[in-house]
């Protein structure tokens, strides 16, 4: 036989570790890695306070810088006047600016006046009066310097706030019902399994090397109105007819470029073995999440991979102290999430949702809002992942002129359908990974359909991100613009947008919209170009039809 006609034995080619601790070892596969091992994110804690806040911006090594000042809530923020086409072009360290983005944790959205108050202070007096609410319940500060951020965090520590853990590869903020303890449509109140996450778990070594983040959220409101589907981990209320009131448990969820939907465990959790089936559930993302590539370092590529019945088979074997009862997943909740508006409680008062346009704010607004609050009475606000703020446990007589008062702050207690149910992310003012401007773009284009429009008497849902990472939910809204660098009918290199359109949640694999294909939105054209398509809607539309159901059928011209 010659070598010609000779039949070769295929080679099978060995795969590439991932970096899964129980499987490929601890030795890390990429820098981040290894500074993570050499120091825990937690250590640079101390550096700021005795070296970096007095020596100045200079003096902090790059591996502080990037990734362990993460831990403390603290990322650069971008450069101003760098346009969005560098973004891909610059490095980091080239896009980066000597202040910071720093990030207030509240877990389950609490906060009270004299926080709240607090937080305007610092934002008054060392962020130049920045202050956005993001749709993770936290406050976002910018302009702060190395110089200000052990008195900032000492002033927060007084009021039991903090920004440890705020970002890097740990546990992020606990997304909770805002409503939690008060709601009269709640079937179970998980405050209980949120402290004691946050109280036993939370600041342990074996949470603080995670492969990436690990986003959280626990909602016993039958709204589910902590957007359960794109967590990491997420437990929704469910009353089983033999076992109770307790919880179902969603895994392995995320957006960004690779969007994928949490997969029922389908399970019953009571209330008591929340912290465990947590803890649980984050130790196998510890152990055997894919380290080596950042970009597959989430759970929910693991869960892609093992499928959901491995991750349940693991998480009982290896991690809980005993099995899980087994239960059909809980259905999803079609109608609107958020609690704007006026709601009874359990105890007869009631709670006022109230809405700022696009979740900012400033430091002198805050402070005013802290005023209102104490004015009336009101000692639990609690912030949304749709960027609300509710005042809880309100007497019906003071509900009226609570909600004049707050109009009189800049907040919108009846708000257009387009102011609420529009939400941005932080952009290009302040983002190193954005192509567009987002923020200042979503206030005007609010304004602007008001004026030409007016408004709808359906839902409507719009997302600005910067770029792909889906920061603010583009795939699931009804019309979702994504960030990036566009060419315009010049030869141009601009700031625009991929457009989705008909996302939402609850809605299973539909969830993701329609992409056109080759549609591309200008930056400078984006109002011009939802004004006509919402126009398009309300003409062609049956009553009361939703946006989604009629972009399924539309004609594609009209959604251009």
């Amino acid at each position: 036989m010659t070598t010609a006609t000779r039949e070769r034995t295929p080679r099978t080619r060995k795969k590439k570790p991932e970096g899964q601790w129980k499987i490929d070892g601890t030795e890390p596969l990429n820098q981040d890695e290894v500074i993570k091992q050499e120091d825990p994110g937690l250590s640079a804690r101390q550096r700021v306070i005795d070296i970096y806040s007095k020596e100045g911006f200079s003096s902090i090594p790059a591996e502080d810088l990037a990734p362990r000042f993460k831990w403390l809530g603290l990322y650069t923020q971008r450069k101003q006047n760098l346009g969005g086409e560098l973004t891909s072009t610059l490095s980091n360290t080239e896009l980066q600016d000597e202040y910071f983005m720093m990030r207030v944790r509240f877990d389950g959205g609490r906060v009270t006046p004299e926080q709240l108050r607090t937080v305007g202070e610092i934002s008054r007096d060392y962020a130049r009066s920045t202050a956005d609410f993001t749709d993770r319940q936290n406050i976002q500060l910018h302009w702060i310097q190395i110089e200000d951020v052990p008195t900032i965090w000492e002033k927060l520590e007084k009021v039991g706030l903090s920004t440890l853990m705020g970002c890097g590869d740990v546990p992020r903020v606990i997304l909770g019902s805002p409503v939690a303890g008060v709601a009269e449509d709640e079937i179970i109140d998980g405050t209980w399994a949120i402290d004691q996450i946050t109280e036993k778990y939370l600041l342990s070594d074996d949470v603080q090397n995670l492969p990436r983040k690990f986003k959280t959220a626990i909602s016993g409101n039958a709204r589910q109105d902590v957007t359960h589907e794109i967590q990491d981990i997420a437990f929704v209320g469910r009353e089983h007819p033999e076992l109770g009131k307790g919880f179902d448990c969603f895994v392995g969820g995320g957006l960004s470029t690779n969007p994928m939907l949490a997969q029922s465990l389908g399970v019953f959790v009571p209330l008591e073995r929340v912290p465990e089936v947590w803890h649980g559930v984050v130790s196998i993302f510890r152990d055997y999440g894919f380290r080596r590539l950042r970009n597959r370092a989430r759970l929910k590529f693991l869960v892609a991979e093992w499928g959901i019945d491995k991750i349940r088979e693991v998480l009982e074997i290896e991690y809980l102290d005993a099995p899980l009862e087994r239960a059909e997943p809980v259905a999803p909740h079609l109608g609107n999430r958020d609690h704007l508006g006026v709601h009874k409680q359990q105890d007869g008062n009631y709670y006022v949702g109230v809405k700022p346009t696009v979740g900012h704010a400033t430091g002198e607004q805050l402070i005013a809002i802290a005023d209102v609050a104490e004015r009336f009475g009101v000692e639990r606000i609690r912030t949304t992942p749709m960027k609300e703020l509710l005042f809880l446990d309100i007497k019906e007589e003071v509900i009226e002129p609570l909600k004049a008062a707050l109009n009189e702050t800049g907040l919108y207690p009846e708000p257009s359908e387009f102011r609420r149910g529009i939400i941005s992310c932080t952009g290009l003012e302040f983002c190193k990974l954005a192509h567009a401007t987002t923020k200042a773009r979503a206030i005007q284009l609010v304004d602007e359909l008001e004026e030409r429009v007016g408004d709808l008497d359906v839902p409507i849902s719009i997302s600005l991100n910067g770029c792909p990472n889906a920061c603010a939910r583009s795939q699931v809204s009804d019309i979702g613009f994504k960030g990036q660098t566009v060419t315009d009918d010049e030869g141009n290199r601009v700031e625009g947008f991929q457009v989705h359109l008909g996302g939402a949640l609850g809605l299973g694999e539909e969830a993701w919209g329609r992409k056109l294909r080759g549609h591309k939105v200008i930056a400078d054209e984006v109002g011009e170009y939802v004004t006509r398509v919402v126009t398009n809607f309300k003409e062609n539309s049956e009553p009361g039809e939703q946006f989604r159901d009629w972009v399924v059928r539309a004609d594609e011209e009209l959604l251009k």
